[in-house]
């Protein structure tokens, strides 16, 4: 999927990687380079632990423990949704996605969803007992890594946040 301008939807793009490789540490640091070029991003992160945003004590947690479907917390400077979703079998990205406000972003980062068939920039260190090989699939765009790989995709180096922000500015517009 490229994006183009005239395409309302927005795009989406994945950042896979296997655990310890440095998704979030690499994301921390290209997301304010996507910023500097005004690029407005929205990020789906996906866990695979019982994460709980809200904190016990606290009113907007009391209320959704007593059996609030959606709880909507909101201040001057934020505001969040929580959705309790037990009866879903899996996550589904294309819904989280489209809960975004597609007006206020330009692109919608993903970390994790290595499955989803969607464009990815597969992250790779060497010396993680895992191939690279294990991360790809028709939807990886790029691969991110530590070393030279044999390989037909782009690659650029994970070590250089800029140079993955500029293949993503690149990509967005392209």
């Amino acid at each position: 999927m490229t994006h183009r301008l005239d395409d309302p939807a927005l795009p989406v793009l994945g950042i896979v990687a296997y655990s310890g490789t440095g998704k979030t540490t690499l994301l921390k640091q290209v997301i304010p380079l996507l910023r500097q070029q005004h690029i407005r991003i929205g990020l789906i992160k996906h866990t695979h632990h019982n994460m709980d945003v809200d904190k016990p004590g606290k009113d907007s947690y009391e209320l959704r423990k007593a059996g609030a479907s959606q709880t909507l917390v909101a201040s001057q400077q934020r505001w969040a949704l929580m959705t309790e979703t037990p009866e879903l079998p899996e996550l589904d990205l294309h819904y989280l996605a489209s809960r975004f406000d597609a007006n206020s972003l330009d692109l919608i980062l993903v970390e994790g969803f290595k499955q989803e068939p969607i464009p990815k920039i597969a992250l790779y260190r060497d010396g993680l007992n895992h191939t690279v090989d294990e991360l790809l699939d028709p939807h990886v765009i790029a691969i991110a890594s530590d070393i030279p790989l044999a390989t037909s995709l782009p690659q650029l180096d994970i070590n250089q946040p800029e140079q993955v922000a500029a293949f993503i500015s690149t990509w967005l517009y392209r």
